[in-house]
């Protein structure tokens, strides 16, 4: 297992995460319980395995069953005795979580009230990194932002950061916390896969140059890179017989696969290995969130990280997944030709 930085922080992550959305879903949680239903037992010993294998970083949120996954995760810790320096735990709020008009969104009110429910339900003092799970197109982003900033001074949230936000708001957010002397945005939550590779078109530059941590969601499309699923097949006991998502151009995605299946076929390993291992070679990622139902499940994914493909794998498949040209882009490339960062020539 390797360890990256949090973002700019001195915080050291392991690069695969474990996520929780399969805590805890129920007949009463609606579409949670298609994603997962793990009990107490079952969670211990997901997270044990986990941690056996070097993972020190876990993700969850308020909105996961309703809390359900956040009160497992904490009991778990709890029940395998973990001492709380040795895990980095990062929730998040924003998701609905009542009724009310303000049960939910990025407002000081909601977050202040939303912090105190998180920490109660995973048995701690501290979160580690409290994200804004989702864009709230009517809180002013500075209200977000000092509420962050005061829950840090407070001593209650260490670092934040933010998940499914546009570039343009992001870097606004980041001229923000610089001129106002607010703690700032270390980390970016994005969905990416080898099958859905749009956030490289702003979000990716903008990762890069702000040094913001990538933490990716869903690295498997939603189970349709495990190897599983075929342009004629689709599980009826899968998750995406019952919940469809994410979005994905299954076009690209079949040849996706079919790339990923020779390369796995030739290490001896399962096409979701591939599909993660492909996301740990890219630089630009910080840590790559893993969900699982059974501990094989979780098994096969974290071998992931032992998996080394070849220049020539990699180059096969960014050229199977590239993303069509898009304008700005391609006229950015065009005009963008001659002022590469090389020794000028006067003579070209």
């Amino acid at each position: 297992m390797k360890y990256n930085q949090l973002g700019r922080t001195g915080l050291f992550v392991s690069e695969i995460c474990l996520g929780t959305m399969t805590f805890g879903g129920n007949a009463d949680a609606g579409f949670w319980k298609a994603i997962g239903e793990l009990k107490q037992d079952e969670v211990d010993a997901i997270v044990a395995r986990a941690l056996a294998a070097g993972v020190n970083f876990i993700d969850t949120a308020d909105v996961y069953s309703f809390g359900a996954s956040e009160r497992l995760l904490g009991q778990s810790l709890k029940n395998l005795g973990v001492q709380r320096k040795d895990v980095v735990i990062a929730t998040k709020a924003y998701g609905e979580m009542g009724p009310g008009p303000n049960d939910r969104g990025a407002s000081r009110g909601h977050l202040m009230d939303s912090i105190g429910a998180s920490l109660d339900r995973l048995q701690t003092d501290h979160i580690d990194l409290y994200q804004i799970h989702g864009n709230d197109s009517i809180t002013p982003i500075d209200e977000t932002l000092r509420a962050l900033d005061d829950l840090t001074k407070q001593g209650m949230v260490r670092y934040f950061g933010v998940s499914n936000w546009t570039a343009w708001k992001i870097a606004k957010a980041l001229g923000i916390s610089e001129a106002k002397g607010y703690g700032r945005f270390e980390t970016l939550q994005a969905y990416y896969s080898i099958a859905g590779r749009d956030l490289e078109r702003e979000l990716v530059p903008l990762i890069e140059e702000e040094k913001l941590g990538l933490m990716v969601w869903s690295p498997l499309a939603g189970g349709l890179l495990s190897g599983k699923y075929s342009a004629d097949t689709t599980p009826n006991d899968s998750r995406r017989a019952s919940f469809d998502f994410p979005p994905v151009n299954r076009d690209r995605a079949w040849l996706c696969v079919d790339a990923m299946r020779r390369i796995g076929d030739a290490h001896g390993v399962s096409v979701a290995r591939v599909a993660l291992a492909w996301l740990l070679h890219k630089t630009h990622v910080m840590s790559v969130i893993i969900g699982a139902k059974t501990v094989e499940q979780l098994d096969d994914n974290l071998a992931a990280v032992d998996l080394s493909l070849s220049s020539e794998e990699i180059a096969t498949l960014d050229a199977v997944s590239a993303l069509p040209s898009e304008y700005p882009g391609w006229m950015l490339e065009r005009q963008g030709r001659n002022r590469l960062p090389l020794p000028f020539d006067p003579a070209k």
